[in-house]
C-alpha cells in the first residue's frame, strides 16, 4: 500500500477570541489516500471548513500530529500537489479566464495553454476562456476556480462547498467532471458539503458535527 496523501493523529484546533475559545476541531484521526473519494458533510459552522483548511496546509493544529508522508512536509506543498477550491472563486480580476487557470501552471514550469484549456473543458466553460472574471456569473466563477485547481493535476483535491452557488444541474456536471478527473488520475478528492445529493456520489462520508469528526473505524489512522 503507498503512503498516505494525510496522515491525522488527534488534531484539534482551537481560535482564541478575546477571552474566550472556540474548537473548531476537536481530537480527529484519519487518513487520506490515494484513489479515496470522501464527502465531508456537516451543518455550517460545524468545522468542515477549518479541517479543510488543515488538510490543506493552509492552517496548523492546535494540538495533534498532522503529516503528509506521499507528499513532502507542510512548507514544500504545492498546487500541483493540493488542489484547493475554496468557497469563494478568489480570481484575479485583469486576467482572463484561461490566464486565470493557467497561472499556477506558468508558476510551476509547466506548459499552460492545453492543460489550462483541458481543465475548462472538464466544468463546461472552454467557450468563456477569453472572458474576464467580471464578465461572468458568480457560479461561472466558481467553476473557473474548480477549473484552475484541477489543471495542475493534483494528487490531492480538497474542495470547500464548490457546489455552492451552482443550480442543481450545474452542480451535477461539474461534480461529473471532478470524478472523472479523479478516476482518470488516481487523484484523492475531499468534498466538503451539506448537500446530500453530492455526498452520495462519493465512496465515503465523514460526519462533522460541533467540531466533532465522525469516520469509521477502517478510515481511521492506519
Amino acid at each position: 500500500m503507498t503512503e498516505p496523501l494525510v496522515l491525522a493523529n488527534g488534531v484539534t484546533r482551537r481560535f482564541r477570541h478575546g477571552d474566550g475559545v472556540t474548537n473548531a476541531v476537536l481530537p480527529a484521526s484519519f487518513t487520506v489516500r490515494d484513489g479515496d473519494r470522501i464527502a465531508l458533510i456537516g451543518a455550517s459552522g460545524s468545522g468542515k471548513s477549518t479541517l479543510v483548511h488543515l488538510m490543506a496546509g493552509l492552517d496548523q493544529p492546535s494540538e495533534g500530529a498532522l503529516c503528509w508522508p506521499a507528499l513532502g512536509p507542510r512548507t514544500s506543498l504545492r498546487p500541483e500537489q493540493v488542489g484547493v477550491v475554496f468557497q469563494t472563486p478568489s480570481l484575479i480580476p485583469t486576467l482572463s479566464v484561461l490566464e486565470n487557470v493557467e497561472l499556477p501552471l506558468l508558476l510551476a514550469g509547466r506548459e499552460a495553454y492545453d492543460a489550462a484549456l483541458a481543465a475548462l473543458g472538464v466544468v463546461g466553460l472552454a467557450t468563456l476562456a477569453d472572458k474576464l472574471p467580471d464578465d461572468l456569473s458568480g457560479g461561472q466563477a466558481q467553476r473557473v476556480a474548480i477549473a484552475r485547481a484541477l489543471a495542475v493535476c493534483p494528487r490531492l483535491i480538497l474542495a470547500d462547498e464548490p457546489t455552492g452557488q451552482l443550480d442543481q444541474a450545474t452542480a451535477a456536471l461539474v461534480v461529473d467532471g471532478l470524478l472523472a478527473f479523479v478516476s482518470s488520475s488516481n487523484a484523492a478528492l475531499v468534498v466538503a458539503t451539506h448537500d446530500r445529493t453530492i455526498a452520495n456520489r462519493m465512496n465515503t462520508t465523514w460526519i462533522m458535527e460541533h467540531g466533532n469528526l465522525h469516520v469509521a473505524p477502517a478510515e481511521a489512522v492506519a
